[in-house]
Order: C-alpha cells, then structure tokens, then sequence
C-alpha cells in the first residue's frame, strides 16, 4: 500500500519542513486544497522541483472548468489532480482528455457519493483512479475512513483506489485492500512526523 502524505492547513515552511523530515516513508505527495488556494502553483512548482523523484498529486477538487485547471496544475508539475465525483460528466471528460494530453492522470474524489450508480457511470467514461473519502468535518462528528465504504468500488476492474479519512496508525491496518492511503492530520499534526510516518508505513505493508 502506497501512502499519499496530504499538506493541508500549513504554511509553505511547514510543508517543507515535514516534507523533509518524512520523505523517506512517503510514496505520494498531496498538496492540499488549503494549501494551493494560500500559495496557488507556485507551490507546486517549488514542491515539484525539490521532489522530482515523487509523484505529486494536486488537490484541486475541480468542479467545472476541468480543461483549465488541470492544465494549471499540470504544466506546474502535478502528476495528479483530483476532480470531484458530482461534476458534470463534461467536466470529468475534459479532465481526462488533458491529463492524457500531458500524459497525466486524474483521481476522482468520491466525497458524500453514496450510489454505486455514479461510481460505475465514473468508471465508463475512463476514470481508473478512486478516492474513498470521509471529509474533514464528517470526520468531527466521529465518523472515519474504513472497510463500509468499499462497496462502492468493490468489482471494478483496472483502477487503482486510495481512501482518505482521519487514517493513522491504528486504523491503517485494516485498509490494506486498498491501493493508497492518504495520510494527513496523523503525521502533519504528529510532534514527530518522522517517526510517526514510519509506524504508519510500517502498518501498511
């Protein structure tokens, strides 16, 4: 299991500083939605040239306009841009179209999707990358990434899914079905995050 670290609510100094220190237990770099819309692609470009050796992904979380925005995000070096699952069905074709062009891809963020209507409808337009996500404040209210939501995307055939949601070290265990593993919170807010990324990547196998 691959483990996408996501920066989020930081400064750019912490992204870095974290960077630095967890590198080394890390697959994937997420660059958070928070953290794009206070330093816009420039952050991305900094990320992009200090961690070429990464895969980058850019949590946009496009919802119209898909064309446009993943061209930003990747002519400033992602590798990877999420979508949100209720766009229009233009809106995830454009996506898909420029990330081929630039020989990119796309994830589709699942966020409060409930139906595996849509899901299957997502995966015949071309989507092969899933993220099974409880957001931030769901996550408030108690409610974690964990095995109920794999029914969604049970049975797909070729796609790859990483699952996001207050995951750390004691839940990831039992998520190594799954592909990625998005870590944030867990290792962002840990006094440690070097060792605590490397429990985590330990955990997951």
């Amino acid at each position: 299991m691959k483990i996408q670290l996501a920066l989020d609510r930081l400064t750019r100094e912490q992204c870095f500083s974290i960077l630095e220190e967890t590198y080394d237990y890390i697959d994937w770099i997420e660059i958070g939605t928070g953290v794009i819309k206070e330093f816009g692609m420039a952050i991305v470009r900094e990320i992009r040239e200090t961690y070429h050796h990464k895969m980058i992904v850019a949590d946009m979380k496009t919802c119209d306009a898909g064309r446009h925005e993943a061209k930003q995000a990747f002519e400033a070096g992602a590798d990877i841009i999420t979508v949100m699952a209720f766009s229009h069905n233009n809106t995830i074709a454009e996506t898909l179209e420029t990330a081929q062009l630039f020989e990119k891809r796309v994830m589709i963020d699942l966020l409060s999707v409930q139906t595996r209507e849509r899901v299957e409808e997502l995966h015949e337009l071309g989507v092969n990358l899933f993220c099974l996500h409880i957001g931030k404040d769901m996550q408030q209210e108690g409610v974690l990434a964990d095995r109920s939501l794999y029914q969604l995307i049970e049975g797909l055939e070729n796609v790859e899914v990483a699952i996001a949601g207050g995951i750390s070290e004691k839940t990831i265990g039992g998520l190594q079905a799954l592909d990625i593993a998005i870590v944030g919170s867990a290792i962002t807010g840990s006094s440690n995050p070097r060792e605590t990324s490397k429990a985590i990547k330990r955990q997951a196998g």
